[in-house]
């Protein structure tokens, strides 16, 4: 059988052929491992609440719009490279330094000021927690059981793994972590907004639909929560029902709201480690000078990516002083366009990077 013939049929049989896109794939294996998951979990469904339904139906449709978002933007050919490579460098020596820095502990963020560090560590880790709390809870994985000796069993995927004492220290941990997050984001939102109404340059680019909007939701979400534990503690219980459903409508709206706002860039950010590899790795390698300061700028990998990429899209930037643009820094980059428009000669232009250093 000829090579090609033989391929052709390996093709045929390649799972992707069983669904009509990547869409459709992503969607059925991960339903299909929460449900698994859950199956175990629960010991085969012996163990659900039916109380959160609601927050798992909007957990799946979260998901449905992530995987929809995700695959168009990674679709695209600047995105493709860059995942692609970034999945080759995934285990250099500074890949867990990286990721402590982005993903941990926001250093990207500090430079830009204590303040807006705080609040972003205040909703990011408050956000981040009550998921690793929420969605064990929702679809069985973890749950408590009472035994009559005063002690909770603490159950993970099916198997018991802690005893604690009911009116322990542990316990009350276990109790109020959510309560613990919703106060760090409802302080975290609350500098946000004080950073948007106050700081002028914050004002005049800010949007309600995108940038005040999901702060918004995110308080919402968390003062309904406070307010449930207030009603079972000092209302004994009066007005929880209703107060629950509240709660409930407030978090699946914010499930269904958060891959197409500005909330997206949460599920995102792991992927900024990919990138901050690309720029090391091959920053190491060798730099490209510019044209016309010949100052380094970039990695020649990066240049080269960028002017295949546009090539890819039809897009040509090719000067007639026998260079491309895309082979200048920002700074000539900008004086050469000026030039061009104006009729300055480009040493005459004197530009400054916009917020080149900027604070706060």
């Amino acid at each position: 059988m000829p090579q090609t013939a033989i391929i052709k049929q390996k093709k045929e049989r390649s799972i992707n052929n069983a669904f009509a896109s990547h869409y459709a794939k992503s969607m059925f294996l991960t339903v299909s491992a929460l449900i698994l998951l859950s199956f175990i979990g629960t010991r085969m469904f012996t163990h659900i609440d039916l109380n959160l339904y609601g927050y798992m139906v909007g957990t799946i449709v979260f998901i449905g719009g992530f995987f929809y978002r995700f695959i168009a933007w990674g679709e695209r050919p600047p995105t493709k490279i860059f995942i692609k490579k970034g999945l080759k460098l995934l285990f250099r020596p500074t890949t867990a330094k990286t990721s402590v820095d982005h993903l941990a502990i926001y250093n990207f963020i500090w430079n830009r000021g204590i303040y807006r560090w705080t609040q972003h560590i205040l909703i990011g880790w408050g956000c981040i927690l009550s998921c690793f709390v929420t969605f064990p809870l929702v679809f069985g994985w973890m749950y408590f059981t009472m035994e009559e000796n005063g002690y909770y069993t603490v159950v993970a995927l099916g198997m018991n793994i802690l005893h604690v004492k009911a009116d322990g220290v542990l316990a009350f941990f276990f109790y109020n972590a959510l309560n613990f997050t919703a106060v760090m984001v409802i302080i975290g939102v609350c500098m946000a907004l004080y950073r948007r109404l106050k700081n002028m340059q914050a004002r005049a680019e800010q949007k309600f639909m995108y940038d005040f909007l999901p702060l918004y939701l995110l308080l919402l979400v968390a003062i309904t929560g406070l307010l449930l534990t207030f009603m079972n503690i000092f209302l004994h219980g009066q007005g929880q029902p209703i107060m629950s459903l509240i709660h409930q409508y407030a978090v699946i709206v914010t499930l269904i709201y958060l891959p197409f706002g500005k909330l997206a860039h949460i599920p995102f950010r792991p992927l900024s480690v990919f990138v901050k590899n690309y720029r090391e790795h091959y920053a190491k390698r060798s730099m490209k000078e510019c044209k016309v300061c010949s100052e380094s700028f970039v990695s020649t990998e990066q240049s080269n990516d960028v002017r295949e990429v546009l090539g890819t899209n039809d897009i040509h930037f090719d000067m007639e002083d026998g260079f491309n643009l895309a082979e200048l820094c920002l700074p000539c980059r900008r004086k050469y366009r000026i030039s061009r428009f104006s009729g300055i000669a480009t040493h005459e232009i004197k530009v400054k990077e916009t917020n080149q250093n900027a604070k706060g």
